[in-house]
């Protein structure tokens, strides 16, 4: 496959563009993807598009001659986001809708599940469409997987299928903690249980490969536009000089992982992962609780001229997950021999420039 050496994954954003091509020169073992056609669906989040980024960038620097299938609903949206990128011969636009039987032409030899409600609003809102999008979708893509007999599936699960813990241990693969089944909230990791259990479902009675990323909160370079998580509040707070205001009093222990440590993670399970097992995605380093790293942004990031406002309303109308004590184990993963690169620190001041480049590219 001949690519277009002019056209970079991400020419307007320099740190993003560092970062696709350190994950293209890594040690991640990419001999039996060579020639292989890879399915990525959610490729308009963040992960996917980045995921659908790093593969590109992985045609050009190692000549990987991957076929990347771009699985989106909304092509403009697509544009929007790669740009000229998909001008290149390697990515192929895929229109469908989760919720509705896939088709896709031509063989299909690995998939990365990354669709999903991440809206923690709509998740309060719409829970019966966060439920059926999780569920439905999945479904559907390991249908689409048992047909093609694809090599292997890698499913984006959440940290949140853990539950509420009481911090007492590091948390690892084989435990499991309480979720309330009568919260309404409860919708995004009971149903990111259902779609784990459903993943094991379809590798026991039709023998698909599939393995299990569960995910801690991942950011860095690269976030969308109207990113509104809380990583990207701090950190626009950080670059306008405005007061952080906490809806929650932040006691949640949150678990984090910079975008492109993620990336290499979900590759290296495709590669080296097993069927059927369970891998948390998360660097030890960067755990701490929402209030504390609302304090680091505003001292260290913004050198405290902002500061950390509380305003707690008396119901959860923005979604947020119930307070946890949790701090996930990352051994599993490490075992795989993927080391996590970026702290705390390093993940916002890459993110912030990142940022700062895209409004430029804006003006």
């Amino acid at each position: 496959m001949v690519i277009d050496q002019m056209i970079l994954e991400s020419p307007k954003d320099s740190f993003l563009q560092e970062d696709l091509e350190s994950i293209a020169g890594s040690n991640i073992p990419m001999e039996e993807l060579k020639g292989s056609s890879i399915l990525v669906t959610g490729a308009t989040g963040l992960v996917g598009s980045q995921m659908v980024r790093a593969l590109a960038c992985m045609n050009r620097l190692r000549q990987t001659d991957i076929h990347i299938l771009a699985l989106v609903r909304n092509p403009e949206k697509a544009r929007r986001i790669y740009g000229d990128l998909l001008d290149r011969r390697d990515i192929e636009l895929v229109q469908g809708d989760l919720m509705r039987s896939l088709k896709v032409k031509g063989g299909v030899d690995y998939i990365i599940h990354g669709a999903a409600v991440t809206v923690s609003k709509m998740m309060v809102t719409e829970p019966v469409n966060t439920i059926m999008t999780a569920i439905d979708g999945t479904r559907n893509v390991l249908e689409l997987a048992r047909e093609k007999n694809v090599r292997a599936m890698v499913y984006l699960s959440s940290m949140e299928v853990y539950g509420k813990w009481d911090g007492s241990s590091d948390v690892t693969e084989d435990k499991m903690g309480y979720v309330d089944p009568l919260a309404v909230r409860s919708n995004y990791p009971e149903s990111k249980r259902m779609c784990e259990n459903m993943c094991i479902a379809y590798l026991s009675q039709y023998q698909v490969p599939v393995r299990i990323a569960r995910l801690a909160q991942t950011f860095g370079a690269g976030i969308l536009p109207g990113e509104n998580r809380v990583f990207a509040q701090f950190a626009r707070s950080a670059m306008n000089g405005t007061d952080i205001v906490l809806h929650t009093k932040g006691l949640s222990e949150g678990n984090y992982c910079y975008t492109a440590d993620t990336i290499r993670a979900l590759l290296t399970i495709l590669v080296k992962g097993k069927n059927g097992e369970a891998y948390n995605i998360s660097n030890e380093e960067n755990h701490t609780t929402i209030a504390d790293m609302a304090e680091f942004a505003a001292e260290k990031l913004a050198g405290g001229k902002i500061r950390v406002v509380f305003d707690i309303p008396q119901s959860n109308t923005f979604g947020y997950a119930a307070d946890t004590k949790m701090k996930l184990s990352a051994a599993k993963m490490r075992s795989l021999g993927w080391e996590p690169q970026y702290n705390m620190e390093q993940c916002y001041r890459r993110m912030m420039g990142s940022m700062r480049c895209m409004q430029e590219e804006q003006k």
